[in-house]
């Protein structure tokens, strides 16, 4: 049995939820590892000096949440965590009962439609042959097309000093520059609420991950220096731009605070931009400001088309070599039709023109939530594909969400992005994109309804 206990003194009322939050904070710091076995309950209420029923609600909320699983006749124990990826949207199944604002699309109209069967026409009519019969890419800074320069420069960036390899979107390139960056059992670091797919991606890699204090201006540099200086630390994951669920853009001066702390500390920089160029003159990228540190990838698929699954990976040259077999073990290359299409669409100009349009769609969408949620505190960024709305506690979270979907619209739950314990950030996400404008407007008015009737309004 392990001897943790819970500070007596650092329990606040409610006791039971507090003895579940500090629980769960033991377990994602690793301080209570699986396997562990807690107190019974009777010597946990009396270390604590609680009431046995009130330890036995916290122990009840921590099964119901999969955190402790109790045996007939052997105790209480902290359950593994399961190689199953928690998703913060619906399954398909419940998204056709549902309208689902829990996953992050662009928005789609008949232009998109006729840009595909445009290109596609065309494709039929001549099919490059390398888009048939070719086996290897290897897209260096020297002999990268001009489709590729032309959307990196969209996003910020000229490739001067750096190697770009094209991936079947950012999930892979956020693979592949895990991977580069450390080795099983080295550590990372990231913003202590991102990207869902992070924490499983470690785990399955044997990478250690912690999170790090934001505030609404992104990752806290103090903090980022606190822990270099405590252990080493191979690389930092960051989200400055917008896609991180709190919606925020780290400013210019924000980032070269933190590229300062990843030269002091010789750390790499992963930089997630996955929303590509869709924001508004945005700060300029840290891959920019540092490029012989960061490994920045983006993608066309949030920005302009969910099926169009391209993405770019820019690396240091140093990194170059590393990155490319990186990805030919894990994806051996881009597909050629995709990366043809996407060619396609930048050279022509027709990306930038549904570009345009994604931008204006978005911006009207943020317009109408915020004139529905006035008096409501939402978060959003320039062009964002989402709204931030934050809650009270977890628990407030977790009602909410129920509540809203019980109304028959989905959103996705602020924990399951946390990288650190999921009570820091408590909100929902709710996507903006992904459908029709009344089904959207409709989606917005239901969920105002829901916060407003649960005392959401400040």
């Amino acid at each position: 049995m392990t001897k943790w206990r819970p500070d007596p003194g650092s329990l606040t009322r409610p006791a039971y939820r507090s003895l579940v939050q500090a629980i769960e904070t033991a377990i994602q710091n690793g301080v209570l590892k699986p396997g562990d076995r807690l107190p019974t309950q009777r010597q946990m209420a009396f270390d604590l000096s609680l009431s046995v029923q009130t330890v036995s609600r916290a122990y009840d909320k921590l099964v119901e949440a999969g955190k402790i699983v109790g045996e007939v006749g052997r105790g209480t124990f902290v359950r593994a965590a399961s190689d199953e990826i928690s998703m913060p949207f619906v399954s398909r199944k419940a998204a056709g009962r549902l309208l689902d604002m829990s996953i992050l699309k662009p928005v789609l109209d008949h232009a998109h439609e006729e840009a595909m069967q445009k290109t596609l026409r065309a494709m039929a009519r001549s099919l490059p042959r390398a888009m048939m019969g070719g086996f290897r890419q290897d897209l260096r800074a020297g002999d990268s097309s001009s489709a590729v320069r032309r959307w990196l420069s969209l996003c910020g960036l000229d490739l001067e000093g750096m190697a770009v390899i094209p991936t079947n979107g950012s999930t892979s390139a956020m693979t592949v520059a895990m991977m580069t960056a450390a080795q099983p059992g080295d550590l990372i670091v990231s913003e202590d609420i991102g990207h869902h797919t992070l924490r499983p991606l470690a785990r399955f890699l044997g990478i250690r991950l912690q999170g790090v204090t934001v505030d609404a201006g992104g990752i806290c540099p103090e903090a980022l220096e606190r822990i270099c200086a405590k252990e080493p630390v191979k690389a930092v994951y960051l989200i400055p731009n917008g896609a991180n669920p709190l919606a925020f853009t780290m400013t210019e001066s924000r980032r070269a605070a933190v590229i300062e702390v990843a030269r002091r500390h010789d750390l790499l920089i992963i930089e997630n931009q996955s929303w590509g160029p869709l924001q508004d003159a945005p700060p300029p990228p840290m891959a920019a400001m540092a490029p012989e540190r960061v490994l920045y990838f983006t993608s066309l698929t949030k920005c302009l088309l969910p099926g169009l699954r391209v993405g770019y990976l820019v690396v240091p040259d140093h990194l170059g070599a590393s990155a490319a077999n990186r990805h030919m073990v894990t994806s051996w290359m881009a597909t050629n039709m995709m990366t043809e299409i996407a060619g396609r669409w930048i050279e022509e100009g027709t990306a930038e023109t549904l570009l345009n349009r994604q931008q204006l769609a978005l911006r009207d969408r943020a317009d109408f939530a915020a004139n529905v949620f006035r008096g409501l505190d939402m978060r959003t960024s320039s062009n964002g594909l989402h709204l931030w709305l934050p809650c009270h506690d977890i628990y407030e979270e977790a009602e909410l969400v129920k509540s809203i979907r019980e109304s028959g619209v989905a959103v996705a739950n602020g924990a399951s992005f946390a990288i650190g314990p999921p009570d820091r950030h408590p909100g929902l996400r709710v996507s903006i994109g992904g459908q029709s404008f009344p089904e959207f407007a409709r989606g917005i008015r239901m969920i105002d309804a829901r916060l407003r009737n649960r005392g959401g309004a400040e």
